[in-house]
């Protein structure tokens, strides 16, 4: 199987095309190899992403939460197109700490 995830910059995962089931368990690894080493602020980099399932949004909100409760933040960085209207009509963008670009 190929890799579907990468980390691009140090405190910064950059999924592959979709964060859907068979590719949520390597983010969460991700996610939680960064939270072990004491890292709170987190950002995913949405540029490639097309397609987000429930379990891929599960998977983020629970990283939200988890690193609120810790003093930190997730931070989602260049959604565009798609993912951007689907961000605004369910109001997940008021949810998630979204930033342009950067």
């Amino acid at each position: 199987m190929a890799k579907a995830n990468k980390m691009s910059a140090k405190n910064t995962i950059k999924p592959g095309k979709n964060i859907v089931t068979p590719m949520v368990e390597g983010i969460k690894e991700q996610l939680m190899s960064l939270m072990d080493k004491g890292i709170k602020d987190i950002t995913i980099d949405f540029s490639n992403i097309e397609d987000i399932d429930s379990n891929g949004l599960g998977l983020l909100i629970a990283a939200n939460n988890s690193l609120k409760g810790a003093n930190g933040r997730l931070k989602i960085k260049n959604i565009s197109g798609r993912m951007n209207k689907f961000m605004r009509t369910t109001h997940l963008d008021k949810y998630f700490d979204v930033v342009e670009q950067g």
